[in-house]
């Protein structure tokens, strides 16, 4: 039987957090006679890790022939924002099982996006199904070193400036090494309704009044659900002043909260006034996009511990938590 052709011009597009689609060119005789796909994907930084990989034998996925461009999808568990390398060969099933098969395509080379909103809305039921229930506060606050402070009052103005939040959290998050902001906790203790006297971050703290920066001028949006190998867990929520940068980049990415009815925090009116309330069974992490002025709030030193294993700096999130994963990637 005459031999195939190589498959060659190799295309990849539509590139989701868990698919993508995939065309290439091959000489017109083989068109009627290809029977199946062999689609050889590989984790970019562990193309090499098998030198003995017999390259004429398909390792990944074989697919009937269909009309190109094909899509990929649920064949492999991709990760989102992961560097893949992909080739491909083509081949005629014989009347005896075995395969004709053509030589491997170049390789090329392709980054899986991050989460769309749907799987945060997925991430964000999760969640929403442990919140518990809502409990008052009236503070949001920042923990840090001295240092941290004085720098701000000495070098910026006597502005929290905001900075590109790290890795922590879903890998897919697209909010990840690309939104800016200041974190913030609100959480309280259950039996003195006051933020807790322990922190991983620092022993001095900056207290705001929560109607600085969450009120009916600010969006709410959810961004991440995770937990760190730990029975408790964390959702990221981003308060962003309407119509700012930050709520212009939010929007096209993230859930939308109602901010005066949500499983997580809530801005209400009640007798005239603005009520808080943060779900009791998450550690909250707020990131206002805005930068912060000190003169709106308190700065004093906590008596408590500084519990660094609480620390969720580039945190990597647990992959086999049921409770915090979805399942279109880690």
């Amino acid at each position: 039987m005459e031999l195939l052709s190589t498959p060659h011009s190799i295309e990849v597009n539509n590139i989701t957090c868990d698919s993508f689609r995939i065309s290439w060119a091959m000489e017109n005789s083989d068109l009627e006679r290809v029977t199946h796909y062999f689609i050889d994907l590989n984790k970019k930084e562990n193309k090499n890790s098998n030198k003995f990989k017999h390259r004429d034998v398909p390792t990944k996925l074989v697919a009937k022939a269909v009309p190109l461009p094909m899509t990929v999808r649920g064949h492999w568990f991709l990760s989102p924002r992961t560097e893949y390398s992909v080739a491909v060969q083509t081949a005629v099933k014989q009347s005896d099982g075995e395969y004709l098969v053509s030589g491997w395509s170049e390789t090329v080379e392709f980054c899986t996006g991050d989460y769309a909103k749907e799987h945060l809305a997925q991430l964000q039921e999760k969640a929403e199904q442990i919140a518990g229930r809502m409990l008052r506060f009236s503070v949001f606050y920042r923990n840090h070193h001295k240092e941290y402070f004085q720098h701000a009052r000495t070098h910026c103005g006597n502005m929290l400036q905001p900075y590109l939040k790290d890795n922590s959290g879903s890998h897919g998050s697209p909010t990840s090494g690309m939104l800016h902001g200041v974190f913030f906790s609100c959480n309280t203790e259950f039996n003195t309704g006051q933020p807790p006297q322990d922190s991983p971050y620092g022993r001095w703290r900056f207290q705001i009044p929560a109607q600085r920066l969450f009120n009916p001028s600010t969006n709410l949006y959810f961004a991440d659900f995770y937990c760190m190998y730990t029975a408790y867990h964390y959702a990221i929520l981003v308060l962003a002043p309407k119509g700012s940068l930050g709520d212009s980049f939010c929007r096209d990415r993230l859930p939308l909260l109602d901010i005066a009815c949500n499983k997580f925090l809530t801005c209400s009116v009640e007798d005239g006034e603005l009520i808080f309330r943060h779900a009791q069974d998450l550690i909250l992490e707020i990131i206002y996009t805005e930068p912060v002025d000190l003169s709106l709030g308190t700065l004093g030193e906590i008596s408590g511990h500084q519990l660094m294993s609480l620390s969720t700096a580039d945190a990597k999130k647990d992959p086999s938590c049921k409770t915090c994963n979805i399942s279109v990637g880690r």
